[in-house]
């Protein structure tokens, strides 16, 4: 679990952020920061573009399908989707660490 979600959760939990403008907020934390990678990476030639830019166009129609979607659950049930998606992605990590060993 990256910085993001660590920001998400500290936001609606001690903050009493409502978990849609905590995601917002995330956002915006990580815009500069990608685009800082991207320029780095670029310059490196480190970057794949026929593969990126397919990729980050689907990430934007995702990302604005998702906040219009956002914009229709109730806080509380985006909350326990949340929840329910990190428990996935942690146990998704945990058992991919047993198959390496």
């Amino acid at each position: 679990m990256g910085g993001g979600g660590v920001l998400i959760i500290y936001l609606s939990l001690f903050t009493d952020t409502a978990q849609s403008r905590a995601q917002g907020i995330n956002l915006l934390f990580f815009l500069p920061v990608a685009l800082f990678s991207v320029i780095r990476y670029s310059h490196k030639n480190l970057i794949v573009w026929k593969t990126a830019v397919p990729l980050a166009v689907l990430g934007i129609v995702g990302t604005i399908a998702g906040s219009f979607l956002c914009g229709k659950f109730d806080n509380t049930i985006l909350a326990k989707m949340f929840g329910v998606l990190l428990c996935i992605m942690g146990g998704v990590s945990l058992f991919s660490r047993f198959e390496k060993e």
